[in-house]
């Protein structure tokens, strides 16, 4: 899969950081803008079914964001591609993110007071423990949110600004569960209903990545 057209006005630099005691690989994508910058880290899907941070939702969120001069930073989580370890069960995935949020701050072009997270999927599911509880994250948006347990508790209580975004014909994830996650999260959390796309979002990629860049632009604005 190519990179995302977002190249052309990004730099895209292939990293590794630390999590722990093991390595993970990255890439940024940064604007070079003249002044620093909001960030965004983005999460991919699941990693036992062939999830990684080349997806075409995470690069089409990256190249949206790097239109409204937010950088992003994709990354593998424990055991995908050149990232060590193995999977986590979604819990230490948990820790991936906050070593990505560690790196992410340590960037100079980065304006460490306006950091943002979004995930797709399994990647959403354990995004948003992470954004309730990590004082960085000002705001967070889930794209067709997966989670292996139920997380209205954690919706009810988590009152940073937040997107939930879902499509019509997403069998995996319905229009349902998604409309029932946005209804009872708490009132700073938007829910928004794309017409078309199915869990894999193809051919739907530009529009759930402007309304990801969307949230993003207004909240950092």
């Amino acid at each position: 899969m190519g990179e995302p057209d977002g190249q052309k006005r990004m730099k895209a630099s292939r990293v590794t950081f630390p999590c722990a005691d093991l390595k993970l690989e990255g890439i940024y994508f940064d604007g070079e803008w003249e002044q620093t910058a909001p960030a965004v880290v983005v999460c991919h899907p699941h990693p036992l079914y062939g999830g990684s941070m080349r997806n075409n939702v995470t690069y089409a969120i990256a190249d949206a964001l790097g239109g409204v001069a937010i950088a992003a930073f994709l990354f593998n989580f424990r055991g995908v591609g050149g990232s060590e370890g193995s999977y986590g069960g979604g819990v230490a995935e948990q820790q991936d993110i906050a070593a990505a949020l560690d790196w992410l701050q340590g960037q100079k072009g980065v304006d460490k007071s306006r950091l943002g997270l979004t995930g797709y999927s399994f990647g959403a599911g354990v995004a948003l423990p992470v954004a309730c509880t990590d004082e960085r994250v000002k705001g967070i948006a889930l794209i067709s949110p997966y989670f292996e347990t139920s997380p209205l508790a954690l919706l009810k209580k988590c009152h940073k600004p937040g997107l939930i975004l879902g499509g019509t014909n997403d069998y995996e994830v319905s229009q349902e569960v998604v409309t029932s996650y946005g209804c009872q999260a708490a009132g700073t959390t938007r829910l928004r209903i794309i017409e078309g796309p199915d869990h894999f979002w193809a051919g739907y990629e530009q529009e759930m990545g402007q309304a990801v860049a969307d949230f993003f632009s207004e909240l950092f604005k």
